[in-house]
């Protein structure tokens, strides 16, 4: 009797121990460098061109008093540091200074901690419309999710190739569907906040989300920002994989980004 109740437990510990070494198997590298699919900009409302005016009979000439000239008047300068600030200017996220993070809360070893996964492999282009902030633009933003790293190598190996199977999945995309709160103008290092509503996919789910972002522009034309947005995990079917450490994983994520982005 105590032979094939060894061999069971045998059996199920060889199990839990392929399942395991599936579960850290060395995911999927980055297939290539990340770039900015480019911004299919959309022609912005101008004002209709003046209608003729009907002929009229032309009235004597007026008798011309002597006046004074009037002083000129010089055009208001729309450049500061080189940079022109005027018309619509494309930029582009640099990877360089850029970051994505996902923030999630979770019990690992009896003790609560916020697991933090980063990556700088973010790409997208943004187009600004200083004469009329409203027309501003904002193209698709693309995440290597393959290349995010957490404190836990083996965390990093779960999540590449269960949670999010980046080998079938390798990126997620975030795309503007629409973008409120933005000001009548832009001035060299003044603040401005606003949020964009897209189409977050996730694996093979989408699901519309909102980013608050925080954004100014500095006197050379450099564009900085920050955004940030709670999603829950289960709206993706996004499930964590039975882990004798983890107790526990909460349901929402923190996402966030800090881009910096240059014109073109």
């Amino acid at each position: 009797m105590r032979k094939p109740v060894l061999i069971t437990a045998g059996l199920i510990a060889l199990a839990l121990f392929a399942g395991v070494a599936y579960v850290l198997r060395p995911p999927a590298e980055a297939s290539g460098p990340l770039e900015a699919v480019p911004l299919a900009i959309e022609p912005t409302p101008t004002s209709q061109e003046p209608t003729a005016a009907a002929p009229t009979e032309t009235a004597p000439p007026a008798t011309e008093l002597p006046t004074e000239a009037a002083p000129e008047v010089e055009a208001p300068d729309q450049t500061a540091g080189g940079f022109n600030f005027a018309g619509l200017v494309l930029y582009q996220i640099t990877q360089d200074e850029s970051e994505v993070r996902f923030s999630i809360d979770e019990i690992l070893r009896g003790n609560p901690i916020t697991a933090v996964g980063t990556t700088d492999q973010i790409a997208g282009e943004i187009a600004v419309d200083f004469d009329n902030p409203a027309n501003s633009q904002l193209g698709l933003i693309t995440i290597n999710a393959r290349t995010l790293a957490t404190d836990s190598s083996n965390r990093d190996r779960m999540i590449r190739n269960e949670i999010l199977d980046t080998a079938e999945f390798e990126f997620i995309t975030f795309s503007p569907t629409s973008i409120s709160g933005l000001p009548e103008s832009i001035s060299p290092g003044e603040p401005i906040t606003f949020q964009v509503i897209g189409d977050l996919t996730i694996r093979d789910v989408t699901v519309e989300q909102t980013f608050e972002i925080s954004a100014s522009v500095d006197e050379s034309g450099r564009l900085t920002g920050s955004g940030e947005t709670t999603v829950l995990r289960s709206d993706y079917g996004l499930l964590i994989p039975s882990v004798p450490s983890v107790a526990g994983v909460s349901d929402e994520v923190i996402l966030e980004i800090d881009f910096i982005a240059l014109p073109q």
